[in-house]
């Protein structure tokens, strides 16, 4: 269910952070001709072919053992090919094959990872230098030229590289719902799970970052069919010390994107945390249907209000998702944790859930009689109509006269209507603004 990693490796200053940007279309990673600038490894999807996986910055490789910091930089490095389905290694035309990169090449042919070696600053077009050609003494045969800068051979690259990659995203079919529970370390997500498929299937342990990848549990029960992907706990980017913790949190925002619902999991004893709001962010931003669930409940004092309050609370630090549910249960004692399955249910099918655009146009003629569209200087927002364009989630496309007088007050009005309406509960709603007189460019 997750998207295939690239990773693009190299000793420093061969130019691996250009190209990265490049292939990726966005100035992300920082370039320098100093050394060493890249010390972390950088992610983003890159898209090619109408699909998209995962392209990773990485630290130059350097076997100075005296060195601290470097040391650490190679080490990080070999994580990402370990992790990597596909390898770029970048070396520098200008610099023809150092004793450096041979010890690179040296690595990743025992890695066993597929390896494509770029020839980077090759910026003429046509006859390829005869330095070109040193590079088959790396001992790997799949070598491409490029010019980072210009782009010159990047498509000829990433058609290579594609042969390598494996698409899973159409693994489960629409029978499946799929669930991705995520949280912050030692919430208990992993016993969350357990306990909904009534066996030990994960790793459950008080130590945070225990669970490292993804894993993918499939319950089916008298709520349907459902993939649960327990996910390893995602703590600040300050916290991230440990090379195989990046890539777990890598893997845990990639089971987001793929997602139909997020379970988003937080701890009852130390309640909502900033960290909580920027992982529930991340899944509201990708318009994934959520379910807050509040784990450990048993451990906490009560009365006949605790419940009420700590929801109170809750919808107040969640303002931004005020469409998403909470549940209160116990991972320990099981305590309605067969509402998870019954809320998930009903959140996939508001998730989905295509409307007529007569009825969305009966409701936009009620709003619009009630609450006046805004003016400026004269002149009225006028909405023409509204359709829908898509699901995962409800995607409206409302057609007006002019764009700058639908005002953003106004937008989460229309919204709140169409929600209240269609009982749209657990998903996001997006809505698209169209003047009608570009209508015909669209």
């Amino acid at each position: 269910m997750s998207k295939p990693l690239v990773a693009i490796v190299g000793r420093p200053n061969v130019g691996k952070s250009t190209l990265f940007n490049k292939l990726i279309g966005n100035r992300l990673s920082i370039v320098d001709n100093n050394p060493g600038i890249t010390r972390d490894r950088i992610y983003h999807e890159c898209e090619w072919r109408n699909r998209e996986f995962i392209l990773v910055d990485t630290a130059g490789i350097n076997t100075d053992p005296n060195d601290t910091i470097l040391t650490e930089m190679k080490k990080q490095t070999c994580i990402a090919m370990d992790k990597a389905d596909v390898i770029i290694f970048v070396v520098d035309i200008k610099s023809g094959v150092t004793s450096l990169d041979m010890d690179v090449a040296d690595i990743l042919i025992k890695n066993k990872t597929p390896v494509i070696v770029v020839v980077n600053k090759c910026d003429n077009i046509g006859t390829l230098p005869t330095e070109f050609y040193e590079f088959y003494n790396l001992g790997l045969s799949n070598i491409f030229p490029v010019s980072s800068i210009h782009g010159h051979g990047t498509g000829d690259l990433l058609d290579e590289v594609f042969k390598y990659l494996t698409f899973d995203d159409e693994e489960y079919n629409t029978e499946y719902i799929k669930v991705a529970i995520i949280g912050k370390p030692n919430v208990g997500k992993s016993s969350l799970v357990n306990k909904m498929c009534k066996e030990e299937r994960s790793i459950v342990s008080d130590k945070a970052g225990t669970t490292r990848d993804a894993v993918d549990t499939f319950i089916e029960n008298e709520y349907g069919r459902f993939v649960m992907v327990d996910t390893a706990g995602i703590r600040k980017k300050s916290k991230v010390n440990e090379n195989v913790e990046y890539y777990s949190i890598l893997r845990a925002w990639m089971a987001i994107d793929n997602a139909d619902i997020c379970i988003i999991v937080i701890d009852a004893t130390k309640g909502f945390t900033e960290q909580d709001s920027k992982i529930a962010g991340y899944a509201h931003e990708k318009g994934k249907g959520s379910i807050i669930v509040v784990n450990k409940w048993d451990l906490v004092e009560k009365d006949t209000k605790t419940m009420k309050d700590f929801e109170a609370k809750l919808k107040n630090d969640f303002s931004f998702m005020s469409y998403v549910p909470f549940l209160f249960v116990s991972a320990k004692t099981g305590q309605r944790i067969n509402k998870i399955f019954e809320e998930a249910l009903k959140v996939d099918n508001q998730h989905s859930m295509r409307i007529t655009t007569g009825k969305l146009n009966e409701i936009l003629v009620y709003a619009t009689s009630k609450v006046d569209p805004p003016t400026d200087k004269g002149k009225r927002l006028k909405i023409y109509y509204i359709t829908q364009a898509s699901i995962r989630p409800p995607t409206f496309v409302c057609f007006v006269n002019d764009y700058e007088l639908f005002h953003f007050s106004y937008q989460r009005y229309i919204e709140n209507q169409i929600r209240q309406s269609f009982a749209l509960t657990g998903t996001p709603i997006k809505l698209i603004i169209r003047e009608r007189k570009k209508c015909s460019k669209l």
